[in-house]
């Protein structure tokens, strides 16, 4: 029997879909099983105008010493891998230093923060992280180090030294309420994991905040960029779910100050939350460029 022409070419046409097919469904199936099955785009290349220092304090005990570990490395992957910042951009002080890092004593981030001092530009953001332990005795709050701790006062010294217009601090210890009145500032956004010093259980927001920088779900308006807010609302969002599916009294309450008054407010609010709403995290229009 003669077929007719466009049922030959139905035939032929599926012939070469499958042949197709089993050409490149293998190849995806690899690629895939390599990525873990995630999708993975062009990487592009690192925005070498922006800064981030991120300071992991003194554990005091083993488990905390390991989440600490964790979240350090979570957070600097992050950075790396998803919101573009070149690697030598990136600096990780810590209790125990390896690979690079360097010890998170009270000295060496004073020599990193005077290093800043003479690299930082007025238009080029810096970031800093603050993971650990902080106290607070009734007047001054501290941040736990090895050796000598630095206060919240000394920090926000510290700080004054960069010539940036655009600071952002991620305060995420303990009795960390303090640093909103005491680091506010013109062109600043400060975040606290607590909203005073007594807050001084460990804290849960660290591990919501960083797992927004990884979590597209934390990109509200899906515009495929994380900014500042996002950040703290999905980290605030999450935090307060988990005590309330564990039915424990919650004893952290996150800030954010925005607009340089010094009064933090859990959300975007009472003018808070504008600059961080334009501040991001990532540099995707710079990349692309």
């Amino acid at each position: 029997m003669r077929l007719k022409p466009h049922i030959l070419s139905v035939i032929l046409l599926q012939v070469w879909l499958l042949a197709w097919l089993s050409v490149w469904l293998p190849i995806v199936a690899r690629s895939q099983v390599a990525t873990g099955g995630v999708t993975t785009e062009k990487q592009l290349p690192p925005d070498r105008n922006k800064y981030a220092v991120i300071i992991s304090g003194i554990s005091g005990e083993e488990t905390y010493a390991q989440q600490f570990a964790e979240w350090r490395e979570r957070l600097r992957k992050s950075l790396l891998d998803r919101l573009g910042f070149a690697e030598d951009r990136i600096k990780v002080l810590t209790e125990k230093p390896a690979g690079g890092e360097e010890a998170s004593t009270a000295a060496a981030i004073r020599e990193t923060f005077a290093g800043l001092q003479r690299l930082v530009e007025p238009s080029q953001p810096v970031f800093v992280f603050l993971i650990g332990h902080g106290s607070y005795d009734g007047q001054v709050s501290r941040l736990n180090l090895p050796g000598p701790d630095l206060t919240a006062e000394e920090i926000g010294g510290i700080l004054g030294t960069l010539r940036t217009e655009r600071l952002v601090i991620v305060n995420m210890t303990s009795a960390s309420g303090d640093y909103v009145k005491l680091l506010a500032g013109v062109g600043r956004v400060i975040i606290t994991a607590t909203r005073s010093g007594m807050e001084q259980n460990a804290p849960k927001f660290a591990e919501y905040f960083i797992s927004a920088l990884e979590n597209p779900a934390a990109d509200q308006d899906r515009n495929r960029r994380i900014s500042v807010l996002e950040a703290f609302e999905y980290g605030t969002k999450m935090t307060a779910a988990r005590y309330e599916k564990s039915g424990k009294l919650v004893t952290e309450h996150a800030l954010i100050e925005d607009n340089g008054d010094g009064v933090g407010h859990p959300g975007a609010e009472a003018g808070d939350g504008g600059l961080a709403r334009l501040t991001w995290l990532d540099s995707l229009p710079q990349q692309q460029a």
